[in-house]
């Protein structure tokens, strides 16, 4: 996944029958794996609101709103989710619409981004979800609504400025119009937002954006943002300015338009939440960070906890003839009856791969460095840390494998050595030791393997460089599915350990490979070009209920 992290709000409720209600919320993109048996949900998809408008600018307009039952899945399979951002405020001094929201989407559902408020001075409300008002003193006309079209509309249309006065139309909201500027009175209300009871409580989103004024021309306030996290408009009298204020995040509410030289309000960013039923039993994979409230009832669960695999180093053929060693596999931690409270949020952080050794870029174009070491994954008490980084081969490195979940590869500058695997300690152990690089001799010298959850790295030995070591293998999801295996050490043609783990590479070929994701792979080494080695696969999160 992306280095920034999905927010997922799970909760769960006891139905009858042994079944239980499961109820997501995603308040930043990520990734939902279906569980087993579920073949259809319901959804709420709310996209990003867009800013105000500047110069008596009109509001935003909400993010699109689109909500439903009986969405077809399919069980074990990956749904991406994007949480549109808000559009981002326009700065004071500038005469532009403001910038549209982002779009939100899960599956083949897709709610569009509102539209920027209008600027005064003849800069009309654009279109989107729920469309942007219109800009006071000029062509004023509000934005179009549900664009592209929906049915049900997934928005409504932006109001009107005033032609001859410095007030504009409040942006349109998912449930109404944004409101017209009214000649002499104050500008356009922001359009209010629906209400959703998806989460098991009432809530309102996609509230326009109010619209913004200027007393100069007779106008008495500013327009108020919509029900739904609309922003209020800015109000001041020349030379004064005021700036909008900013639709609230999670809403997809619209941001208030500037007076005169204020910043126009940025849009508030969107939502995707998900409510469906599973079975007791049943398995939750996470492959973003997320937070989870367990279930009411529920006790205890089991878990696999696997971080990020480490990055191989990057190895310089000139003028050291240094080979580096692979990364080292994230942390590995399993185990049973772990327990939870029922009713208790948990953070769910799933740790990223480190980056490959870029290193010292030389003159002739080669490299050197060691690779960065992968993030932690938690989960309660429970953290497996990332895996070392494979040593990098040139001027200025150690030559030993950082430490870390399962230790990176050392290189052949003697006496490196592998960098040491469960770092911290856990019981039972969470990795093993980096391999051993092969000492100089005769010009053939070779990188190590990076340790693996099952065993330790492969040392480099004569003309062979070291394997991964292998990972270990997990039925925890229904299937036995193996984590955490080494990246392989450069110079030939190392494997990287089973369980994820990229092959080790060489110059000018083989490229190193990268660790898988999701599996807490560690990095191949690399000889050769700059910035060749190979990432760490990012880890994962399991959890399965004992209820």
């Amino acid at each position: 996944m992306s280095g920034i992290m999905a927010m997922l709000l799970g909760r769960l409720a006891a139905t009858g029958g042994g079944a239980l209600t499961v109820v997501q919320t995603f308040t930043a993109s990520g990734t939902w794996t279906a569980p087993t048996g579920v073949t259809e949900v319901e959804y709420l998809v709310v996209a990003g609101g867009a800013a105000g408008g500047t110069l008596y600018g009109g509001g935003g307009g909400a993010g699109g709103f689109r909500t439903g039952t009986g969405l077809s899945v399919t069980a074990g399979t990956d749904y991406t989710i994007t949480v549109g951002a808000g559009g981002a405020s326009k700065t004071s001094g500038t005469t532009t619409a403001g910038n549209n929201g982002s779009n939100s989407t899960f599956s083949t559902i897709t709610s569009a981004g509102g539209g920027g408020g209008g600027a005064g001075n003849n800069v009309v409300g654009q279109a989107g979800g729920s469309g942007g008002g219109g800009g006071g003193f000029g062509s004023t006309t509000g934005g179009a609504g549900n664009t592209p079209s929906t049915s049900p509309s997934q928005g409504n249309n932006g109001g009107n400025g005033v032609s001859s006065q410095k007030i504009s139309g409040g942006g349109g909201g998912a449930g109404a119009s944004g409101a017209n500027g009214t000649p002499s009175g104050a500008s356009g209300n922001g359009g209010n937002g629906t209400a959703s009871s998806i989460s098991g409580s009432s809530v309102t989103y996609a509230g326009g954006g109010g619209g913004g004024a200027d007393g100069s021309t007779s106008a008495t306030a500013a327009g108020s943002g919509g029900t739904g996290g609309g922003a209020a408009g800015g109000f001041a009298t020349f030379p004064s300015a005021a700036n909008g204020s900013a639709g609230t995040a999670n809403t997809g509410g619209g941001g208030g338009g500037s007076a005169q030289e204020g910043a126009s309000g940025a849009g508030g960013s969107g939502i995707v939440i998900l409510k469906y039923n599973v079975a007791s039993q049943t398995v939750f994979t996470f492959k973003s960070s997320t937070k989870w409230i367990a279930p009411t009832g529920v006790t205890s669960v089991d878990y696999l906890v696997v971080a990020g695999g480490g990055g191989g180093g990057s190895g310089n053929p000139n003028p050291y003839w240094q080979h580096a060693g692979g990364g080292g596999a994230g942390g590995f931690r399993t185990g049973t009856g772990l327990s939870v409270t029922g009713g208790t949020e948990y953070t769910i952080t799933v740790g990223g791969g480190g980056a490959g050794g870029n290193g010292i870029t030389s003159p002739n174009g080669y490299g050197n460095g060691p690779g960065v070491t992968g993030s932690n994954s938690t989960f309660s008490t429970i953290t497996s840390n990332g895996g070392g980084g494979g040593a990098g081969g040139g001027p200025g490195d150690s030559g030993n494998g950082l430490n870390g979940g399962s230790g990176g590869g050392g290189n052949n500058a003697a006496p490196a050595v592998g960098g040491t695997g469960n770092t911290p300690s856990t019981t039972p152990s969470q990795g093993n030791n980096g391999g051993q690089g092969s000492s100089p001799s005769g010009g053939t010298n070779y990188g190590a393997g990076g340790g693996g959850a099952g065993a330790a790295g492969g040392n480099a030995s004569g003309s062979t460089p070291g394997n991964g070591g292998n990972g270990t293998a997990s039925s925890i999801s229904g299937s036995s599915v193996t984590y955490a295996g080494g990246g392989g050490g450069s110079g030939g043609n190392a494997t990287g350990g089973t369980g994820g783990g990229g092959a080790g590479g060489n110059s000018p070929s083989p490229a190193a490979g990268s660790g898988t994701a999701n599996t807490g792979g560690g990095g191949g080494g690399q000889f050769g070009p700059a910035g060749a080695s190979g990432s760490g696969g990012s880890g994962i999160v399991i959890i399965k209920l004992n209820q």
